[in-house]
């Protein structure tokens, strides 16, 4: 049964999840406060893909709800999607083989090959995280990074090959150094999505009081608008890969271990019978893993890298098992003189 709330409304979230184990939350991230708190309301356990990072820039607001979830002996899974929630995985995997860390880079491909805008995922997320300032870790400080700065070419896996990335607000970079001794992190996105707002951005049309365009940031596509989009000639193709460079050492010498991911394509998808995104039908496969492998023992907030060893190592499995292509590769550097 489906039935429409209003999620600003803690008294009719709990009023309609009545009886409910689990709530989960892909609404906007400016509810997930309200959420929360009527996931303790319900003596529920919890699981979001993001935060809304506007109170603490650095410091995810879902934290602050640790101690009550505890007490009511429940958990909290946050960023429990692809990027974050893999990538955090990726980054947890590969530091536990290295003695000592030095840098996470997390680097993200999506690619829409459209006419027109098309929304991948929420159109009010996607807006969120253009106007947002970057976060990055450096020396172990937080601080912000230029929008859209730092500009580097960057190699996936083929068939995409080199792309310029640029740096982008990821939630990763504000969660890794908390749970893992990293001393920098960033986040760069590259691909025809975040060209696009990149060149709005440098002419001066993508700020946070000019407010949120449909036409910049379309509704975002049913399975239904997905299929008429393709047949129109509107909507060509869609490429989403998650790649993690974690930098350390082990035994005294430098290595670097890279994860790479690649998801189906819009093309993949539809042969499938699928009419979902690329981005979308990653993040529900993710989400799905995550609560099927999630121990049920655990209390409290929790993020993807601070889960048990095991626990990874199975959400992993699984997501290769479902069509998800994931790559392990550790290289052995050279000494710096």
């Amino acid at each position: 049964m489906i039935q429409q709330v209003n999620a600003r409304s803690l008294q009719n979230v709990v009023k309609a999840a009545k009886g409910c184990q689990l709530l989960i939350n892909a609404c906007p991230t400016v509810f997930n406060n309200i959420l929360m708190r009527a996931a303790l309301r319900l003596g529920a356990h919890y699981l979001d893909t993001a935060s809304h990072l506007r109170a603490s820039p650095f410091r995810p607001e879902q934290f602050s709800f640790d101690r009550q979830f505890r007490e009511k002996r429940r958990w909290a899974l946050i960023h429990a999607g692809v990027a974050p929630g893999l990538t955090n995985l990726f980054a947890a995997e590969a530091a536990a083989g290295l003695d000592e860390l030095d840098k996470a880079e997390i680097r993200i491909f999506e690619d829409t090959a459209s006419e027109d805008p098309v929304s991948q995922w929420s159109a009010e997320s996607s807006f969120d995280e253009a106007v947002s300032r970057p976060r990055v870790y450096r020396d172990g400080c937080f601080s912000f990074g230029t929008r859209f700065g730092e500009r580097e070419r960057f190699r996936f896996p083929p068939p995409i090959g080199l792309v310029s990335v640029v740096l982008a607000a990821q939630d990763e970079v504000t969660t890794l150094p908390r749970f893992l001794c990293f001393k920098r992190v960033d986040a760069k996105i590259g691909g025809t999505d975040m060209e696009r707002l990149r060149r709005w951005h440098r002419q001066g049309k993508l700020t946070r009081s000019r407010g949120l365009s449909s036409v910049r940031f379309p509704e975002t596509a049913t399975p239904r608008m997905m299929i008429k989009l393709v047949r129109r000639g509107i909507l060509h193709n869609a490429r989403f890969a998650v790649a993690v460079l974690v930098s350390g050492y082990k035994r005294g010498r430098p290595y670097l271990v890279r994860w790479d991911a690649r998801f189906p394509t819009l093309y993949e998808l539809r042969r499938q019978k699928s009419t979902c995104a690329p981005i979308a039908w990653g993040t529900a496969h993710l989400t799905a893993l995550f609560v099927k492998s999630m121990p049920r023992e655990l209390t409290g907030v929790y993020v993807p890298e601070a889960l048990p060893a095991t626990t990874r190592k199975n959400i992993l499995q699984a997501a290769r098992s479902n069509g998800i292509r994931i790559s392990r590769r550790v290289i052995r550097l050279k000494p710096l003189r």
